[in-house]
């Protein structure tokens, strides 16, 4: 082999083993080229042999947020609720202090307060029924005002006026909400139906049919 060929293949293998050191070091020190990165949550390309592996993001998620309660606070009751009650005790006390009134239920609030104060609140109940009857009836009055003062019907009726009502008494509270109640048809009467009625201590002799007898009235239709 001449001399020039000997030469020529020595720096071949000289270059060679050069070239394969630095590719070696390249990687050894993270220089190598580096692996594709996902943003989207796709598999990322395979790394090279001796390199890091590549990191990889999910894709972005929307998070819920969770639901702030909201404030604790009373209740409110609309006024078109209807109001549930499980005795007419309850009832009454669920319409709360009276209200101003004018008119007709003022006509039958006092009606209840002056003949059946102190009684028990289906005997306040029944009086209002049949105030509120006789106003449907066609029989008398048109108006509940108009039956309240009616010649001859109610003996507190003096002139066509009441006498004072304490309007901060427990009755007069009690006289408001029957009264209510009745007008709205929001609890039955053991007299329901009743036109007239008359105290216990007086027997008129009426031939009419009788209904209910409570606390101190009887009740007919």
């Amino acid at each position: 082999m001449s001399f020039r060929l000997k030469a020529a293949i020595t720096a071949a293998l000289s270059l060679s083993a050069t070239a394969a050191v630095m590719a070696s070091d390249m990687s050894i020190a993270g220089e190598a080229i580096p692996s594709a990165v996902s943003l989207s949550g796709a598999l990322p390309v395979a790394p090279s042999a001796g390199s890091q592996p590549a990191v990889i993001f999910s894709a972005p998620r929307e998070v819920a947020q969770p639901l702030t309660p909201a404030p604790k606070g009373d209740t409110m009751i609309s006024p078109d609720t209807p109001v549930q009650a499980s005795s007419l005790a309850a009832l009454v006390d669920a319409h709360g202090a009276p209200e101003e009134l004018d008119g007709d239920m003022k006509c039958l609030a006092g009606a209840v307060y002056f003949e059946a104060k102190g009684e028990s609140l289906e005997g306040q109940l029944a009086v209002a029924r049949v105030i509120i009857n006789r106003a449907k009836s066609g029989r008398f009055a048109d108006s509940l005002c108009g039956v309240v003062y009616q010649p001859s019907q109610f003996s507190f009726v003096r002139g066509r006026a009441m006498p004072p009502i304490r309007t901060d008494s427990r009755d007069w509270r009690e006289a408001v909400a029957v009264a209510q109640i009745a007008a709205e048809g929001g609890w039955d009467s053991r007299a329901e139906g009743a036109l007239f009625f008359h105290a216990r201590r007086v027997s008129p002799g009426w031939g009419k049919a009788k209904l209910a007898s409570i606390d101190n009235h009887v009740f007919y239709r």
